[in-house]
């Protein structure tokens, strides 16, 4: 059997790989167009901070090795042109001399990834001083700015995780840091009450944060930004981190099935529409493994571990890719903020409904242990079902092990309700005996059981508000939740005390906050005899 994989950064030799180690006799071509394979390219904002100072650790394998170890054929400088599926063979451009020459397949894997792109801003293309970053090459071009030029402030356009990643690592050059978002919070898609620890993080480490801002135009070759404020920023350079698009046109001009955004769309074996031609990696649309509906899979993670799916695969196992869950851990200065699967913002984009949330901030380690810190913890579940949709986590230390545990959970099919049963490891400097997640899942049962207790304000009929009593429950110093007016402040600490002040014989609205005090409210409320339910806002 003859082997073309188109692509050679992540899954692409994760495949080849793979494919030689299961069968001897096959040929395998890798074909880049690029001049270097197997790149670290997530550790790329590290590498240009400093943090990394051997650029050839960056680079897993070369062709050379590739040749010598596994006896598969890399051509980088190589650009694939053309795919005709009912030949079975690909037109193929040698960058360096301007060869052009055909090369036969008996199947073909597409691992061609994506590439970042430049938001329409007049004068963008043409500033020498603007830079992406998305290959070693683009590090490489950053570096020797940074080396020759020697500036003194970089603005960065877009503030996900790339963005944040390089503001930090600017930052430890000693750089003036300008990151400027249109959206009106940093790292989305995670929710905005997550994305505000990490703004704060950014700012207190002397990042320029500025949100709900765009870019209109590059002047003095990318000197003088204007914005749409109507200000205009002055800066050494522009890195520009927007957002990536999939290199899917070769697949699309075959005639291979493209998602609406531009992703081929694979099947259960990662097989695309065209007989014989696979896909993997940042350009395909796969399905999540959590809601069943189409979703990308943009992470190296999921790459590699595609690539030695396919390989199997290919080598005849009836195997089949169980979906894509997508998990995700970003390092911001003294933080580190990871996700899982959905956020609130995802959930609402994808049109599901029936989800509930819960926030919680338990300690990171047992509190008597010295420097416990809080941990905050963001779950999504089914409303019904307690089928866990997702999480969000931040802190600074155990954030990372939340979430990998959290994804083992979702992988398993756990729910919300079975998340107390979970056996983790214990001891001071690392947990506590209710493991944060435990106590999350030991909230999301008891707001399961209350489910009917919680009624949102704008639901709640006028007679019902004008008869009902409102109660805050904030403790004294602590601020004041939402928008509800109160017609009661106690303080939680102080409520079995002062039970004689809350009128019996109506209705007692407890005013929402995050964590257990609403929850514990209630329940003294109750089984004191009173009518309770927790209000929330709109």
């Amino acid at each position: 059997m003859k082997v073309i994989v188109i692509g050679g950064i992540a899954g692409g030799p994760s495949f080849a790989t793979r494919f030689r180690r299961l069968n001897e006799q096959n040929e395998i071509i890798i074909l880049e167009r690029g001049e270097h394979i197997s790149v670290a390219s997530c550790a790329l904002p590290y590498y240009l901070g400093g943090v990394i100072t051997d650029r050839d650790s960056l680079i897993e394998r070369t062709p050379a090795i590739l040749k010598q170890k596994n006896n598969i054929d890399v051509r980088v400088h190589s650009e694939v042109t053309a795919i005709d599926p009912k030949r079975h063979v690909v037109s193929v451009k040698n960058l360096d001399g301007g060869e052009q020459y055909e090369e036969s397949y008996d199947k073909l894997v597409l691992a061609t990834g994506a590439r970042p792109v430049l938001p329409p801003i007049k004068n963008i293309e043409s500033a020498t001083n603007v830079f992406t970053l998305r290959s070693l090459a683009d590090a490489d071009r950053v570096k020797n700015y940074l080396r020759l030029e020697s500036p003194k402030r970089v603005a960065i356009l877009g503030a996900g995780a790339a963005g944040v990643e390089l503001s930090e690592n600017f930052r430890r050059l000693g750089l003036s840091v300008t990151l400027l978002d249109q959206a009106n919070q940093v790292m989305l898609p995670y929710d905005i009450e997550m994305a505000g620890f990490l703004r704060d993080e950014l700012m207190k480490n002397g990042v320029d944060v500025k949100l709900s801002e765009t870019v209109t135009s590059v002047e003095d070759n990318g000197h003088l930004l204007h914005l749409s404020d109507g200000s205009v920023l002055t800066t050494d350079m522009l890195v520009v981190v927007t957002g990536v698009l999939p290199n899917s046109e070769l697949a699309g001009n075959a005639g291979i099935k493209l998602s609406a955004d531009g992703h081929i769309v694979v099947d259960g074996q990662l097989a695309t529409s065209a007989a014989d031609v696979y896909a993997i990696g940042d350009v395909i649309e796969t399905t999540s493994r959590i809601t069943g509906l189409p979703i990308p899979s943009m992470l190296s993670s999921a790459a590699n571990r595609q690539g030695h799916l396919l390989a199997d695969i290919l080598n005849g196992e009836p195997l089949y890719y169980p979906g894509f869950i997508g998990v995700s851990v970003v390092k911001v200065f003294n933080l580190t903020v990871s996700m899982v699967g959905y956020s609130e913002q995802m959930l609402q984009a994808a049109g599901v409904t029936n989800y509930d949330s819960l926030f919680i901030t338990p300690f990171d380690h047992a509190y008597f242990y010295p420097n416990a810190k809080r941990l905050n913890i963001k779950l999504l579940y089914e409303s019904d079902t307690g089928k866990v949709l997702g999480g969000q986590f931040v802190g600074e230390n155990g954030v990372d092990k939340r979430a990998g545990e959290l994804s083992a959970a979702i992988a398993g099919g756990l729910t919300i309700d079975d998340l107390p049963s979970i056996e983790l490891p214990y001891s001071p400097p690392f947990s506590a005996p209710r493991d944060p997640l435990n106590l999350a899942g030991y909230v999301g049962i008891n707001q399961r059981q209350q489910a009917n207790q919680i009624v949102r304000y704008s639901d709640l009929t006028e007679p019902e508000r004008w008869d009902g009593t409102f109660l805050d429950i904030h403790e004294e110093g602590k601020p004041v939740s939402g928008k509800i007016d109160s017609d009661l402040a106690i303080p939680l600490t102080e409520l079995r005390d002062r039970l004689k002040e809350i009128p019996i014989g109506h209705t007692v609205y407890i005013l929402y906050r995050k964590g257990l005090g609403p929850y514990n409210a209630s329940r003294i409320l109750a089984g004191n005899g009173y009518d309770v339910k927790i209000v929330t806002d709109d």
